[in-house]
């Protein structure tokens, strides 16, 4: 296994489209979403701990998860545990983390991904990744791994890139966020269009060197404690910086602005695993097309429908089609599947009105 090669889990998300299961206290990667027996952040941690090694992984998230990753992952250390003091978006965490493994290793070649994605065939994503390692070790490129769209999906961002290109690996012409109906259409009809993942390569020294080009004060904010990283006193430094960054993506801060971004088209299966709807996509379903985690399950005229429970709960259900059921401690939600992207809109009245504990 090549020592050069580290990883970034971004784990620090509260996924509130799938209340009420996933909370601010205990958020979807540190649940079992799929029934598999595995939480979604431990399935990603093994997946990468097949080619980079597992001392390298490092995971950022939310000082108030700190904890919670170290029980679900007892193969790492604290020091594998990198917290935020306070939410500035995906930009800062990155280059954070990418001068902490810089210092650590010069040489080094990282992937940063998201902790709570399904990818169905790994040997693939192996594949796609070591690639992408060995063309960011050659060259002063900017990685991303981009998925084949299968539909004109509005919640993804799409990234469009050269078709002339007669590598693998193309070069991005641009980056769309989730863009409306016949706007994703078009991309697809036109053939030069990927979902994007999430999923990003680079070695330390192109993305570091592309934050002191592009985010000088961010770069000069964080590269004021290059000496305390990786020491005690690095703790201090960070909770009393860190909150002085922008608030700002990855996307918009770097790789929009860069002119060396490419994307290689994966061949992995991939589900952002970001709706109660997108979860029912991966499930296997019943006869009657539902798709039934944690529970035991009695259908009338219902179909559709995602359901979950705890403990193998008996679940009646008569005349639902294409509903949300969760059942969970305190609270029960029954909402139509149709209108998932909604559901942060309930939560939010739901604390508002019941208070926050149920969020």
């Amino acid at each position: 296994m090549n020592n050069n090669y580290y990883a970034v889990l971004m784990a620090g998300g509260i996924g509130s489209r799938f209340w009420p299961v996933s909370t601010t206290e205990f958020p979807k990667q540190f649940h079992d979403m799929l029934g598999t027996g595995e939480t979604l952040i431990q399935r990603t941690f093994g997946r990468l701990a097949k080619i980079v090694p597992p001392q390298n992984i490092f995971i950022l998230t939310n000082e108030r998860y700190n904890d919670l990753v170290l029980e679900q992952l007892p193969q790492a250390e604290q020091r594998q545990v990198v917290t935020e003091p306070a939410m500035r978006n995906t930009a800062p965490c990155i280059l954070y983390a990418a001068l902490k493994i810089q210092k650590e290793n010069p040489n080094a070649v990282m992937v940063v991904a998201p902790s709570d994605h399904w990818i169905e065939d790994e040997d693939a994503f192996i594949d796609n990744l070591e690639q992408s390692f060995k063309l960011c070790a050659q060259s002063d490129i900017l990685m991303t791994l981009g998925i084949q769209p299968g539909f004109p999906n509005t919640g993804y961002g799409y990234i469009q890139y050269d078709k002339e290109g007669k590598n693998s690996h193309k070069e991005v012409a641009q980056f769309t966020e989730k863009p409306d109906y016949p706007t994703a259409k078009k991309f697809i009809s036109e053939g030069n269009y990927l979902w994007n993942a999430g999923i990003f390569i680079w070695s330390v020294k192109s993305i570091v060197g592309a934050f002191a080009k592009f985010q000088k004060e961010m770069t000069a904010l964080f590269e004021k404690g290059i000496a305390v990283y990786n020491t005690e006193q690095e703790h201090d430094f960070i909770a009393s910086n860190y909150p002085l960054s922008e608030n700002i993506s990855i996307d918009y801060a770097i790789l929009e602005k860069a002119t060396n971004v490419y994307v290689l088209p994966a061949t992995f299966d991939w589900n952002d695993l970001g709706t109660w709807g997108s979860l029912y996509d991966k499930l296997d379903k019943t006869e009657t097309d539902n798709a039934v985690v944690n529970a035991s399950l009695l259908a009338e005229d219902a179909s559709g429908n995602m359901i979950r429970t705890t403990n193998n709960k008996v679940v009646v259900v008569d005349g639902l089609q294409d509903y949300i059921i969760v059942d969970k401690e305190e609270v029960l939600l029954i909402y139509p599947k149709s209108k998932e992207q909604d559901i942060k809109k309930v939560l939010k009245k739901v604390k508002d009105t019941y208070g926050e504990q149920y969020g």
